[in-house]
């Protein structure tokens, strides 16, 4: 089955223009046999020439195949083969025989293969033969032999139109070959088993790499979904990556600030399988707008799934957004190895962010007792032509007073801020000590006052 799914999340739709946003990468692979029923039978040459440590190590290596489907089937090694699937032992020498029939136990499977003892000649035909008749042709369960053996055929008829008729009515067949006292050949098995030979044929000289052989050949069959997993997500350059948590399953890193990668040895191997990843980023750009969160993400692993993850895109407000100061041009340094000190002119460097605070006290005279007073200061820069620019306002409520009579009041502290870029006046914009003229003036009136507005009403005779 391989990957299953396959998701990419964000937490928010919608974040401010220095908002954090968390990203979430999801996976889930499953071995194909637990969807997809499967009937095995495990043929098992014990011939003459298997005496000694091949038939012992045949032996371990079959029940590891057995525990092997017995856990992809269902997700756990709890001694029965699940999902649908079976399992059968068939055993040959002169002869072939069925020491199960397609069963689930796998005690019982084990204790076949456990009572087989090696003694006579090797007939692969009729080993074909009683594997084949196992299968329940009404079925839909798919078909599997696994034929092991360690020499040539030296009894019974050519066993290759048996397996040919096999592969015909729909069996998969693989072979695992030891290279025996009696030699073997590569070729015939390759011709017996389902093309292609490099994932359906295994040979070894060495008996005790015969565990190593049935487990790989187990993982074949269950199908594996998925090894050696590498996702590489790039960012959208308007984000950074701030932080990384530690995945689920496997190991995650920053390349750079807007590139991770997430590496799984393995997802799905005996069971359906799923892993996390989640990140946060932050906007860093000055531009509001629907962004999508990545730029690029890419997939591969050793089976070749071909994965697409979601786009997921974020709503960025940034309002008006003013950087008054750019950073400054940095100047590059070198200090030696050996060198304990260094001193180096850096060159002119200006004040920065230049202007004037301007402070403005007033008396508003004859308040009388009892009346808000409104007042307004407006200010304006002049240039050398008399023209004037505008340079602010301000409007204050001047709170009443209940004394006896009416009063002056003085406001102090009307602050205008004037920055030196607006100098109209005439000198140098870099010159912090430069002339410059304003013009300011005042407006005062009561909030406060017995008018009432009154319709005046006309009686007709």
């Amino acid at each position: 089955m391989g990957v299953t799914s396959s998701n990419k999340q964000v937490d928010v739709d919608r974040i401010d223009c220095d908002g954090l946003v968390k990203v979430t990468l999801a996976l889930s692979a499953s071995p194909d046999i637990l969807i997809n029923p499967t009937d095995i039978v495990l043929v098992l040459d014990r011939s003459g020439s298997m005496a000694g440590s091949s038939l012992a190590n045949m032996k371990v290596g079959a029940k590891t195949f057995i525990d092997i489907i017995d856990e992809a089937t269902d997700g756990t090694p709890d001694g029965n083969i699940g999902s649908g699937s079976r399992m059968a032992i068939v055993s040959f020498a002169d002869t072939a025989s069925a020491d199960t029939q397609l069963i689930t136990s796998v005690d019982t499977l084990k204790s076949a293969v456990d009572d087989l003892v090696a003694d006579g000649a090797t007939n692969h035909a009729d080993a074909f033969a009683k594997a084949s008749q196992l299968f329940d042709p009404l079925s839909t369960n798919a078909k599997v032999i696994v034929m092991f053996t360690d020499g040539k055929t030296t009894a019974g008829p050519p066993p290759a139109p048996v397996a040919a008729a096999a592969r015909a009515s729909g069996i998969i067949i693989y072979c695992i070959g030891l290279i025996g006292a009696d030699g073997i050949d590569v070729s015939v098995l390759n011709d017996w088993a389902t093309d292609p030979d490099a994932s359906h044929v295994a040979v070894t000289p060495d008996d005790a790499d015969l565990e190593e052989l049935f487990k790989d050949l187990a993982a074949n069959i269950s199908k594996t979904g998925a090894t050696n997993i590498v996702i590489d997500e790039i960012v959208n350059p308007d984000f950074v990556i701030i932080s990384v948590a530690p995945p689920s399953k496997g190991t995650a890193m920053m390349i750079d600030p807007n590139t991770i990668q997430w590496k799984i040895p393995e997802l799905g191997v005996s069971a359906n399988e799923g892993a996390s990843l989640a990140f946060y980023i932050q906007h860093t750009a000055n531009r509001s707008g629907e962004k999508l969160v990545n730029q690029s993400i890419t997939y591969s692993d050793d089976e070749g799934n071909a994965v697409t993850f979601p786009a997921p895109s974020v709503t960025v407000e940034c309002g008006i957004v003013v950087h008054p100061e750019p950073c400054p041009v940095p100047v590059d340094l070198t200090i030696d190895g050996c060198q304990d000190s260094v001193v180096i002119d850096m060159g002119d460097t200006y004040l920065e962010s230049l202007g004037r605070i301007l402070q403005l006290d007033v008396t508003v005279k004859n308040v009388c007792p009892g009346k808000r007073v409104a007042l307004a200061a407006i200010l304006t820069e002049v240039d050398q032509n008399g023209t004037e620019y505008q340079r602010g306002m301000k409007t204050i409520t001047i709170p009443a007073h209940y004394y006896p009579g009416c009063r002056d009041v003085k406001v102090k502290c009307l602050k205008f801020v004037l920055p030196e870029d607006l100098d109209v006046s005439g000198g140098s914009p870099k010159a912090i000590c430069n002339q410059r003229n304003f013009k300011a003036r005042f407006i005062a009136h009561n909030i406060d006052n017995d008018y009432k507005c009154c319709d005046s009403i006309i009686t007709m005779p």
